[in-house]
């Protein structure tokens, strides 16, 4: 069973209820690649090193610094970061809800299931079939690991899912960005293309039919390497000089169509899957 890594209460009003906080992600597999020399293989370390003296400094000896000039620094000790930090508390506060549409997936971070303790059962519940039943969001505040955060809690199957949320001031500017104005949207005639094409490509979602297969293929590689065999070849894809949209669109259509694509209806019908109760969080 998994172990939970916070237990405290959500509490909205004058409302409390008991929870555990799991994790709701786990991380892939990596492969662990160090950093050699390639003349002789040795291992390159990253070190601790004085750039005045040139010596190894211990970790004793480190201390925590903020460049405000060049070459000037205003050094904090460990005391006062400390006592910067958020008090530790254990209450999930939601302060408002949202709908859900309005957040921008952009903002989302890291997800984290909530459990009732066992006196919390029907509250939990009750709070899980309101938010999906009202497409409502709870925005709330709260801190973990001496890290205050701001979170979203939603109704995801038959769970509550706590996600973590970055703030504004963390989300560049798109505006930044070189992006195609009003004048540059699509014809007509590219924009039906398109939208044929989405219709005959959308399908329900189901997450289990993705596979990493990236780090698949770099373990066979990295096997292939230490055992000594030739390393199996792929080729890369050669890029589209893309000149008639709508040609190409076409040519996809009828490919897709070809392998074996579900039948044609008018773009705008597809319903919209995924209201059931799945119990996966989805952003």
């Amino acid at each position: 069973m998994a172990r939970a890594i916070w237990d405290g209460v959500v509490s909205f009003g004058l409302v409390t209820i008991p929870v555990k906080l799991f994790p709701a992600v786990r991380e892939r597999e990596g492969l662990a690649m160090h950093l050699l020399h390639g003349k002789d293989m040795g291992r390159v370390r990253n070190n601790h090193v004085c750039e005045v003296d040139g010596r190894e400094v211990p970790w004793s000896e480190v201390i925590h610094g903020y460049e405000y000039e060049r070459g000037k620094y205003a050094v904090v000790s460990d005391e006062e970061l400390k006592a910067l930090r958020p008090a530790s508390t254990q209450t999930i506060d939601i302060v408002q809800f949202v709908d859900g549409a309005q957040i921008d997936p952009v903002f989302f971070d890291k997800p984290y299931y909530l459990a009732p303790e066992k006196k919390s059962r029907r509250p939990y519940a009750l709070l899980r079939d309101a938010l999906e039943e009202s497409g409502k969001v709870g925005i709330a505040k709260m801190v973990l690991r001496t890290k205050e955060h701001l979170a979203a809690i939603k109704a995801s199957g038959d769970a509550l899912v706590v996600e973590l949320m970055r703030f504004a001031e963390e989300i560049v500017d798109i505006g930044t960005l070189d992006l195609p104005s009003g004048s540059e949207r699509g014809r007509a005639q590219e924009k039906k293309a398109a939208l044929l094409l989405i219709d005959a490509m959308t399908e329900r979602f189901d997450i289990h039919k993705f596979k990493d297969s990236f780090g698949s293929e770099l373990r066979k590689l990295l096997k292939a390497r230490a055992n000594g065999q030739p390393l199996p070849k792929t080729a890369a894809p050669r890029p589209a000089n893309v000149v008639d949209l709508v040609s190409v669109l076409k040519r996809s259509l009828a490919a897709k169509k070809k392998n074996g694509g579900r039948a044609m209806h008018n773009p705008r019908s597809t319903r919209r899957a995924g209201s059931h109760r799945s119990g996966a969080s989805t952003h």
